[in-house]
Parts: structure tokens; C-alpha cells; sequence
């Protein structure tokens, strides 16, 4: 997933400052943004307010769009780095492909795991013969110093974990939630679940108090630690919660995101997490010139340009502003 935007602001995030030392309500409603040609996303994360949630630094939430006489989702190859992009349907298709020569279909329930390491670039949009309704979450999730420049990979993930019980079932989407392990890659502790509330539903799901937590409704209204979630707005827990008290009167679903707090002071800019303005300014020279991230083959069109440069430096800060 890209971040399109033609006049990108430069982001510094990370380190504790902005960590909700004990448990927090703070509701966010994101703001609307273009992807491509035709899909509207509303962006949670980086916000005015709050940059992260654990490693969790990018979040766009997008439909049930009605794509059936359009061409849905069309993003065309763009490069990361330093990251990893979380893919994540409720209904529809979307077709990535990669510089590695990935070529995969990602359907409802499925992991698609791109980890950016040093340099990637790739491509998504709906198929020709595509659902009539579109509708799912794109994530990223920071890379830690180490682990940061590690070679590209793609992960494709049909079956995951799940967690049930009280009319909840969770799907284990990234790292360990009530024993449930995911499958994926994880370079620090991170959580990520779809988690569904059939109507009349009343739960609670153990968290860790040592993580950050923030839950984005999908669909219907859940009622998370006794705060109503409209669809598209996410409600920051901060940390210090042993479990998490759930309802729902309607059958509801929504995103719950965790993790350590990451310490790392980091800088993002347009599809890069770097430590430096050097580094910023490095991958995007490389991409304009064709170097380092490789090429995508199969998309029918031009890949994207980057945006120029904001004119001061970028400096790493904290997470919130």
C-alpha cells in the first residue's frame, strides 16, 4: 500500500513520550484520502494527535466501496523500505505483485505480508473480474534498527489462528493474542486481530498490560471498553489493560492493534521509515533513477514518481505532536 499523497508531510515518530501510560480512551475519526483512481481511505494513523500504536505506524481503512461497474483498487509500483505492509480484506480481491516476481491474489481471512527490509517496490489493485463490494485495511509496521535492512520478503497466509468464545472470534492476523500465534514474521512484539462480535455478544479478550492497544471498527458499532465505535474511527487504549471488556448489539468487527512501545525514534516520509533526512533523500534519488528497488512486471501502467522533498531536513522526534 502507498501513501499517494502528492505533498506528503514528513512524520517523526517513536520513542515513549506519547505512550498512554495507564489505560486511555482517546477516539480518532481519521481523515479522508485518495488512493489511486478511485478508492477513498480514511487515515488513522499518523494523525495530528498520535503517530503509533506499538510498531503499528501507517493505518488506512477503505470501503465496503461498491467497485462493481468500477475498476476498484489500482495503485501502481511504488517503493518501501524499512517496513512492513499488512494487507487485510473483509470483501473483495486485490492482486499484488512485487519486484521478487510475487504474483498473488489476496482474498477475505488472508494474510498478505510484505516486509520492505532495504528496498522493494509493488503494485495492487482489483482485479478485472472483481466482487461487487471492496472493503479492508492496510497497515505498516515500523522495522526495528536490526532488522531494518534485511532482505525484502513476501508472505502469503490462507489459514491464520483464531480465538473464540462469548460470541467473539478473533483471528490472529500478526504476533500472539490468548495463545493464538500467527504464522507471520514479526520483529518485535506486536499483535494484530479481526476481531467479530455476533449480536447480543459479551466478552473479554486478555490483553498484556507491558503492550499499547487501539481497536478500529470495521463494521457495525462495537462497544469497546464501553465507548460505541461508528465504522472507520479507532479509540487508542494505551497501555496497562489486562483484558478488554467487549459488547455489541449488532453484529460488529474491528481491528485490534498492539504492541511494545516503540522506543526507536524513526522519520516517514511518503513509502519510507528511515532514522535520518539522508536516508529519506537517498531512496528517493534511488527510485527516481531506477536503482535499488527493482522493478515490477504484469502492471498495466506507469509505476509512480516520488513527490519532492519537503524543504527543511526531516528530524526523528517523538510520537505524538
Amino acid at each position: 500500500m502507498s501513501n499517494l499523497d502528492l505533498h506528503p508531510a514528513p512524520t517523526e515518530c517513536g520513542g515513549r513520550g506519547g505512550v498512554g501510560a495507564g489505560p486511555v480512551r482517546e477516539l480518532s475519526a481519521g481523515k479522508e484520502v485518495r488512493l489511486g483512481e478511485s478508492t477513498m481511505v480514511r487515515r488513522l494513523l499518523p494523525t495530528l494527535g498520535r503517530r503509533m500504536v506499538g510498531a503499528w505506524c501507517f493505518v488506512d481503512h477503505y470501503g465496503p466501496d461498491d467497485v462493481a461497474r468500477a475498476p476498484g483498487m489500482q495503485v501502481p509500483p511504488h517503493p518501501h523500505m524499512g517496513l512492513q505492509t499488512v494487507s487485510w480484506l473483509q470483501d473483495g480481491e486485490v492482486l499484488h505483485r512485487d519486484s521478487l516476481g510475487s504474483e498473488q491474489t489476496l482474498r477475505p481471512g488472508q494474510l498478505g505480508l510484505m516486509t520492505s527490509g532495504r528496498a522493494i517496490s509493488h503494485s495492487e489493485e482489483s482485479p478485472r473480474e472483481h466482487a461487487a463490494v471492496l472493503h479492508g485495511a492496510q497497515l505498516w509496521v515500523a522495522l526495528p534498527d536490526a532488522h531494518r535492512h534485511t532482505a525484502p520478503a513476501w508472505e502469503h497466509h490462507a489459514a491464520l489462528p483464531e480465538v473464540t468464545g462469548g460470541g467473539l472470534t478473533a483471528t490472529v492476523i500478526m504476533g500472539e493474542l490468548d495463545g493464538a500465534a500467527s504464522p507471520a514474521t514479526a520483529f518485535t512484539p506486536i499483535v494484530g486481530a479481526d476481531v467479530v462480535l455476533a449480536a447480543g455478544a459479551s466478552a473479554r479478550l486478555p490483553l498484556r498490560p507491558d503492550f499499547e492497544y487501539a481497536a478500529l471498527t470495521m463494521s457495525g458499532e462495537a462497544e469497546v471498553d464501553g465507548v460505541r465505535l461508528a465504522p472507520g474511527s479507532m479509540l487508542y487504549l494505551g497501555c496497562g489493560r489486562s483484558e478488554l471488556p467487549l459488547r455489541a448489539d449488532v453484529d460488529s468487527s474491528f481491528l485490534l492493534l498492539g504492541g511494545e512501545p516503540f522506543e526507536e525514534r524513526i522519520v516517514m516520509w511518503w513509502n519510507f521509515v528511515a532514522r535520518t533526512n539522508d536516508e529519506i533523500a537517498r531512496a528517493r534519488e534511488d527510485w527516481m533513477t531506477g536503482s535499488r528497488f527493482g522493478d515490477v512486471h504484469g502492471y498495466d501502467g506507469d509505476r509512480l514518481g516520488a513527490p519532492a522533498l519537503p524543504p527543511v531536513p526531516l528530524k526523528p522526534r517523538g510520537r505524538v505532536r
